[in-house]
């Protein structure tokens, strides 16, 4: 995993060409959004058990059968193991959003999380459904205007739900 800044030389270096106005320009963005995207990674770590647990109430709400007897949550360690899982996809989105690169998470969670998922008969859509919960807590708890660095947060939060889609489609 390399940091935004080692990312864009290593890819320089490999053409064999100077840094981009373009590549400065998304560098400079990053770094001028670095105390909102702390602000974001704090308000989403503060509230992370939270988060996991509401949208895990939600999606057993509207799947009951993942908690009735042979469901996929049935049993406290098989709940316990997929509140786990939920936990582990929200916390590398933080990281992704901290860093601004979202390949942290390929290479830490979400490889071979599908065909692990299948082999134990894991249904990937409901998984799926967990994430786009938990997207929908997290941005509205990092999106509140209250006791954070004031500017438009758009483009942060479009990129944050980006990072909560691609784990969704990494499982479903």
């Amino acid at each position: 995993m390399f940091d935004a800044f080692t990312k864009v030389v290593s890819q320089a270096d490999a053409r064999g060409a100077y840094v981009t106005n373009d590549q400065i320009g998304a560098l400079n963005q990053l770094v001028s959004d670095g105390n909102k995207r702390i602000d974001v990674v704090n308000r989403i770590t503060s509230n992370a058990s939270t988060i996991v647990a509401d949208a895990a109430r939600s999606l057993f709400a509207d799947q009951p059968q993942l908690i009735a007897p042979g469901g996929n949550a049935y049993t406290s360690r098989r709940m316990a193991a997929c509140l786990r899982d939920m936990e582990i996809i929200l916390r590398y989105v933080t990281y992704a959003i901290f860093t601004g690169d979202g390949s942290v998470m390929d290479d830490r969670c979400l490889n071979g999380l599908r065909e692990t998922y299948v082999a134990l008969g894991v249904p990937g859509a409901s998984v799926a459904q967990g994430v786009s919960k938990m997207k929908q807590a997290a941005i509205a708890i990092a999106n509140d205007r209250g006791g954070i660095t004031q500017g438009d947060c758009s483009s942060l939060m479009s990129e944050l739900s980006g990072y909560f889609d691609r784990a969704a489609a990494a499982v479903g």
